[in-house]
């Protein structure tokens, strides 16, 4: 299964300066597991140390919240979209 990852700035160092990158995986880790394989430590900037996505960045498959929707076991059909997006904050 073939799928879109949308990257922020932050992170395309991290796959080359690219803004998209196209990966495999049923699902979000086996997915980030395919893009980490290709660029070793893009994992570690999404996920913390337990293994969980970082609180400050989100990441959605299609409109769909991974956190509301399982995390990384959330399923990613063939030909979505995955954005990963880094938590803002301000006053």
């Amino acid at each position: 299964m073939t799928v879109t990852v949308r990257l922020p700035g932050t992170l395309r160092d991290s796959v080359g300066g690219v803004t998209k990158i196209e990966a495999t995986g049923a699902t979000l880790d086996e997915v980030f597991a395919d893009i980490d394989r290709r660029h070793p430590g893009f994992r570690s900037r999404i996920l913390d140390d337990q293994g969980g996505i970082r609180s400050y960045v989100n990441v959605y498959v299609g409109d769909a919240d991974a956190r509301g929707s399982g995390g990384l076991t959330t399923a990613v059909p063939d030909g979505s979209e995955v954005m990963v997006i880094p938590a803002m904050a301000g006053g």
